[in-house]
């Protein structure tokens, strides 16, 4: 018994066949392209006088800097202020390399050490050595216009000695962003934290850290 062949279903399959690889392809351009990731750059040698203050610190145990559950993840942050200053936005295609917090605790642990402090481990607290926490409470890309923005880093530092508390201070930093964009805002937020450090490193150089 022959079977009739139905050319109209027939041609529509082979039509459907040749247009598949192209519908896929378009499905595949539709993806998100990959993020771009960010970082603060290399920890360059600071030329600002800050030698004489760090080499009268001695030993210092620095602790992993500690924040908000938003900074403990990879996305970059950003606030219109002139809008809506009470909602954070994240940018869709551009990440951190490593979370704020960890970026900010080597950032710190360097520059520390850059002044010329010897900075130990969380483990060594137990053997009287001055303790410094530090804690942020703001780091974000914040836009005052829709054309001008800055990266700006609020933290408290606080000192300890055993569980004595020798001193707290607060610091604030804002930075001019170059561009209204991640990338702009990524560098502004890097310097900020850089002066950030800078202040912390003053602020101890005034305390007696090595009296036992």
């Amino acid at each position: 018994m022959r079977h009739s062949v139905n050319l109209p279903k027939l041609a529509a399959c082979a039509a459907f066949a040749l247009s598949l690889p192209a519908f896929l392809g378009a499905c595949a351009s539709n993806k998100a392209p990959p993020a771009t990731q960010f970082d603060f750059g290399p920890a360059a040698i600071s030329t600002q006088p800050q030698a004489a203050a760090g080499a009268a610190l001695g030993a210092l145990v620095v602790t992993d800097v500690t924040g908000s559950s938003a900074l403990d993840n990879e996305r970059m942050f950003y606030r219109l202020s002139y809008a809506d200053a009470l909602q954070a936005r994240t940018y869709a295609n551009s990440r951190w390399t490593a979370n704020p917090l960890q970026m900010m605790t080597q950032r710190f642990k360097t520059r520390i050490g850059q002044s010329g402090a010897k900075v130990l481990s969380e483990t060594d607290a137990s053997l009287g050595i001055p303790l410094l926490r530090v804690d942020v409470d703001d780091f974000v890309h914040d836009f005052s216009s829709t054309s001008q923005s800055q990266g700006v880093v609020a933290v408290r530092a606080s000192l300890f000695r055993g569980h004595t508390l020798v001193d707290q201070k607060s610091f604030v930093r804002s930075t001019p962003a170059a561009s209204a964009d991640a990338a702009g805002g990524a560098r502004a937020l890097a310097a900020s934290t850089d002066a950030i450090a800078a202040d912390i490193v003053g602020w101890l150089g005034t305390l007696d850290l090595q009296r036992r």
